[in-house]
């Protein structure tokens, strides 16, 4: 089988056939699929971001514009982009727009700086950046600047300015001395192009590793298959429909915001997308009256924060059914509190970007989404959990987890010798977490291989 991308790991032939002829995978590229969506709920608010609000058809005319601009200045299909965006809509928009052109946007944190974002256009030979002009009192133009000086791939900068402020490049672009082009992003227009012809098996955009605290980040190629796949099954597990409001509070590159189902999963269903500066109470609970937020996604320090706050936000959070916690399980504390409290039902997620996703159901005995991570999403996800001969140990032990499955990756994009420790030779991924099976099935996550003290 042809390689997704050179320095990607294909799935081997046979579990290729095995996910096609299970109907988990349709040969929809994303950016396609909007196209329907746009069709079918074309009138519908897609997004909202503080007075913005875009239907789907609006939404869909933007990304084909925007598109439209990236072809135009020569964004050649496969080349890598980095995107370092905020809780806007424009993230959305730039996104699918680099995906109708044919490039492949690489999902960079906000907080992310020059060390990181270096690494992250030197491994994938990105030759472009879009970012903000400043944010939080940060210059992430001069920032991209450096980075294109010290070459060779760098050699389009994109910036989004603040509201109320202007592009100091006008409606045109700059070129530094070292060639690289500077350019306002609401520049990036043009009448629609014709589509190209792409195929749903190659990689739609890279994802960074979770688990990248001390080193730098590992990529994750994720292709149109397998994230549809996964955002449009998990949007199926918590039933969404076009009535539901999703509030992406947490950063919306991270997994668990943009299709766990999140993002995706929302616009697939014709739902309404809403974007929160930042997941703070005093963000975040205000949001959730005004916009009547059906369900959301947090971390356990951020559940905790607006369970705390509640008694004094005075906000109306009646419209709330289900809050996802992810990143971490929760305390048993936080965990009993969000019922009683925020009047909605606790879904417990376990993801990382490199595939498996594993979630408490909504019909879950009370013990069972208190106290353990859930199952599989898919019926295909092949786990293990093993000891440390990579031996499988009976339920209930603890052991490292083990996956392979229909939207979990086969190998980090241009990491061999990464790849080498995070794979078995039959393709299973190296979870790097410490979990045990319960009786009835459930996973419950303990900690991090990492953190467990060897012997001396």
């Amino acid at each position: 089988m042809t390689p997704m991308l050179d320095g990607c790991t294909p799935w081997p032939e046979e579990f290729v056939d095995r996910y096609w002829a299970a109907g988990h995978w349709h040969g929809n590229t994303l950016d396609n699929l909007l196209r329907g969506w746009a069709l079918q709920y074309g009138a519908r608010t897609a997004l909202v971001h503080g007075d913005t609000r875009l239907t789907y058809a609006n939404l869909n005319r933007r990304v084909d514009r925007m598109a439209a601009g990236f072809r135009l200045l020569n964004f050649r299909p496969g080349q890598r982009v980095v995107v370092q965006l905020p809780n806007v809509p424009e993230f959305v928009v730039t996104v699918f727009a680099l995906m109708r052109a044919g490039a492949v946007p690489v999902m960079c944190p906000i907080t992310h700086r020059a060390a990181e974002v270096s690494h992250l256009v030197q491994v994938t030979q990105a030759r472009g950046y879009i970012g903000p002009s400043t944010y939080r009192g940060f210059d992430h133009t001069a920032m991209a600047a450096d980075i294109a000086a010290g070459g060779p791939f760098l050699r389009r900068v994109f910036t989004l300015e603040a509201p109320g402020t202007s592009s100091p490049y006008g409606g045109g672009y700059t070129t530094d001395p070292s060639g690289c082009h500077y350019f306002p992003l609401g520049s990036v227009d043009a009448p629609p192009a014709p589509a190209l012809a792409q195929s749903a098996g190659q990689v739609a955009f890279f994802l960074l590793s979770g688990d990248t605290a001390e080193e730098a980040p590992r990529l994750v190629p994720r292709t149109h298959n397998d994230y549809a796949y996964q955002a449009q099954a998990a949007a199926e597990l918590v039933s969404l429909t076009e009535d539901d409001v999703y509030l992406a509070a947490l950063p919306v590159e991270s997994n668990l915001t943009f299709g766990c189902p999140g993002i995706l999963g929302t616009l697939s269903v014709g739902g309404t997308v809403v974007l929160a500066d930042n997941p703070e109470p005093d963000t975040c609970l205000p949001v959730i009256g005004r916009e009547r937020v059906t369900l959301t996604s947090v971390q356990p320090d951020v559940a905790r924060r607006w369970l705390d706050a509640l008694p004094t936000a005075r906000a109306d959070v009646s419209s709330l059914r289900l809050l996802q916690i992810g990143g971490a399980p929760p305390h048993r504390a936080t965990a009993e509190r969000i019922g009683p409290e925020l009047g909605c039902r606790l879904q417990q997620v376990s993801g990382r970007a490199e595939g498996l996703l594993t979630l408490t159901r909504p019909a879950d005995p009370d013990e069972t989404v208190l106290g353990t991570q859930g199952r599989p999403l898919s019926p295909d996800d092949e786990i293990r959990i093993v000891d440390i001969d990579g031996k499988d140990v009976p339920d209930g032990e603890p052991g490292e987890l083990l996956a392979r499955g229909p939207y979990t990756l086969r190998g980090y994009y241009r990491a061999p010798d990464h790849n080498a420790r995070s794979f078995t030779t039959d393709g299973y991924f190296r979870t790097g977490d410490l979990a045990h099976r319960t009786p009835d099935g459930d996973l419950v996550v303990t900690g991090r291989l990492k953190d467990v003290p060897t012997k001396p």
